[in-house]
């Protein structure tokens, strides 16, 4: 199947699901500025009533993150369906692990993630009952090695990752995320619990999706670790289509295993956008 997005729009495809999960980041803005032509396609959803989640994989909880976007200009409408790994996490952390000692890995500016059991932030990594990870410190933001040293005597605890992205591009300029922390983590032996994008939980969260048919719209990070990870999911929570934004240097493989997965697919093709990605289309069986 091969088909441009660019002459037909998604509009030609749009009354055939009930529900959308988008991509906030690299798909509606870049970390500065807004992407004028995905704000007209929201506005179109708004219009049709259709469902739609904007998902982002930032360690914070949801408001924080609508006043950002307020401040680049995105209406109030439109925020209101934001919803945040962050956010996924704390219900989470609320739940089960409200009155345990952590210890933060992350810049302070995540703080709000936990201001409201902050009094049991541990500054002793040795007395604290699990990890949570919500980025890198700012004086460590490149090494990964650093972690490795940190780590390497604490893999019998858990970690809890707010972002499993690896890395983000914000405007011009390449940075390493949670994801990458809690990798190094998982490969010295230790257990790591994701929240955000593409582990089934914060797609639960976000809104009741039971029985509804579902498009989901992202740009997969130039790691394919995202994409096999991302299709997993897809196929066990039943979505009906996925549209990725992709580099196209990670294309050829990632098609070449679809050819082999036989049958978990009805089809799968490409399109092509105007907005500097390729973009590959999978269409699942019902």
């Amino acid at each position: 199947m091969t088909k441009n997005i660019d002459i037909e729009g998604l509009r030609s495809i749009a009354d055939n699901y009930e529900l959308f999960y988008i991509d906030l980041w690299g798909v509606v803005h870049n970390g500065i500025t807004l992407n004028e032509k995905a704000i007209i396609v929201l506005n179109e959803l708004l219009k049709m009533k259709k469902d739609f989640v904007l998902l982002t994989n930032a360690p914070r909880p949801i408001e924080p993150v609508k006043i950002f976007l307020e401040k680049m200009g995105m209406s109030k409408e439109i925020r209101e369906h934001v919803f945040t790994s962050g956010e996924a996490a704390l219900n989470y952390l609320k739940k089960f692990y409200s009155l345990e000692k952590f210890f933060h890995i992350g810049p302070p500016r995540d703080f709000d993630l936990f201001y409201d059991f902050k009094n049991n932030k541990s500054k002793d990594l040795d007395n604290s009952k699990y990890l949570l990870c919500t980025g890198l410190f700012d004086d460590h933001d490149t090494d990964l090695n650093f972690y490795k040293e940190l780590l390497e005597k604490q893999i019998s605890k858990k970690m809890i990752c707010t972002n499993p992205d690896l890395i983000v591009d914000k405007g011009d300029k390449r940075e390493l995320c949670a994801g990458s922390v809690a990798m190094v983590f998982e490969k010295m032996g230790g257990e790591v619990i994701y929240f955000g994008k593409p582990y089934p939980e914060v797609y639960n969260q976000s809104i009741d999706n039971k029985n509804k048919k579902i498009l989901s719209i992202l740009i997969a990070e130039e790691k394919t670790w995202y994409f096999y990870h991302f299709v997993f999911v897809v196929i066990y929570t039943k979505f009906d289509l996925v549209i990725f934004g992709f580099d196209s240097t990670v294309l050829k493989p990632i098609l070449s295993d679809l050819g082999r997965c036989g049958g978990r697919f009805s089809r799968f093709g490409m399109i092509w956008s105007d907005l500097g990605w390729s973009v590959l289309i999978l269409s699942f069986l019902s």
